[in-house]
């Protein structure tokens, strides 16, 4: 992996996403015993959605809108307004309606539609803590990876802050981002976990946050590594995908591996998929994913045109 480029491993992280997604939509909501029986393997469709192979759901369609806004400048109003137009009108999906969204980002964009400000709609409730604003964090990640640590975090916050502004939630995004920033130097999941976690205890060290450290006590000991599979779910949980996502790396020696080992977890495959997609896509790189796969995506070269001048420009464009 010492010859895959940084810029090969933030496309990769980014496809990762779509593929991740588009392999787990199938099998959404379905228990780990029903995905078994008939396990996921390749790209396949129709199933809990009815939708054709390779359609991607909310998940890589907030990514989009995401990197859309991104790269107008950093405006969370704007982006917000991305958002709304996603579920109002159909931008960024695969076939011109959207078919999935999650409670707390439905009630977030209500509110924002009717005057509530872009960072304060986010549910901040106990049970507002799902991984909507988790699995669109990259390009976030990727656009201030070369700001100090303190930039980085505020601004993954007032973004996830959009639909999801618990504390653990924001928590979850932030470890995530510090995780990305030393993988794509190259350092693989498990080191950067390790090398992330000072990083994460340093950020989150106001009294805000001290409730919620426990819930991220496997990840900051280490011992996620050597957890086994009956330990970790796939549910829609923010901690539960982070945790998910990290471990099906660290057990897995390709990104096929770990992508397909996330979405055969079973419960939110379509997240769980697309979040140890993007973890995947970093550490082996664009060329890392089957491109028989990115191939059959919808909108494959809307996708390649978008994502392409969107780490294209992260050179000169990512302190805006």
């Amino acid at each position: 992996m010492d010859d895959v480029t940084v810029e090969s491993r933030m496309l990769g992280g980014l496809w990762g996403i779509l593929v991740g997604d588009a392999l787990g939509v199938p099998v959404e909501f379905l228990s780990r015993d029903d995905v078994r029986k008939n396990a996921v393997t390749a790209m396949r469709g129709y199933g809990t959605h009815n939708q054709p192979p390779g359609t991607w759901s909310d998940d890589s369609s907030m990514t989009l809108c995401t990197i859309d806004s991104l790269m107008r400048g950093f405006d969370t109003t704007d982006m917000a307004s991305r958002f709304l137009q996603w579920f109002a009108k159909g931008l960024w999906t695969p076939h011109g309606e959207p078919f999935d969204i999650g409670v707390t980002t439905s009630d977030a964009l209500c509110l924002f539609e009717h005057g509530t400000p872009a960072e304060e709609a986010g549910g901040d409730g106990e049970l507002n803590n799902g991984n909507g604003s988790l699995m669109r964090m990259l390009p976030v990640v990727l656009q201030f990876r070369a700001s100090d640590r303190p930039t980085m975090i505020d601004r993954i916050h007032r973004v996830s802050a959009i639909t999801h502004r618990h504390p653990r939630s924001l928590m979850a995004c932030g470890y995530y981002g510090l995780i990305v920033s030393h993988m794509l130097n190259g350092t693989p999941v498990g080191q950067a976990l390790e090398s992330a976690t000072p990083e994460f205890e340093a950020a989150y060290c106001a009294e805000a946050f001290d409730e919620q450290k426990a819930h991220f006590a496997e990840l900051v000991s280490g011992r996620i590594a050597s957890m086994g599979e009956d330990e970790i779910r796939g549910s829609g949980y923010v901690v539960n995908t982070l945790k998910a996502s990290v471990w099906c790396l660290m057990k897995s020696d390709s990104f096929s591996e770990a992508t397909l080992r996330a979405v055969n977890l079973g419960e939110d495959t379509d997240t769980t998929g697309a979040v140890a997609g993007s973890l995947a896509g970093i550490q082996f790189g664009e060329r890392g994913i089957p491109s028989e796969w990115i191939k059959a995506l919808a909108r494959c070269e809307d996708l390649a045109g978008l994502l392409e001048k969107f780490v294209g420009g992260l050179g000169d464009f990512h302190q805006s």
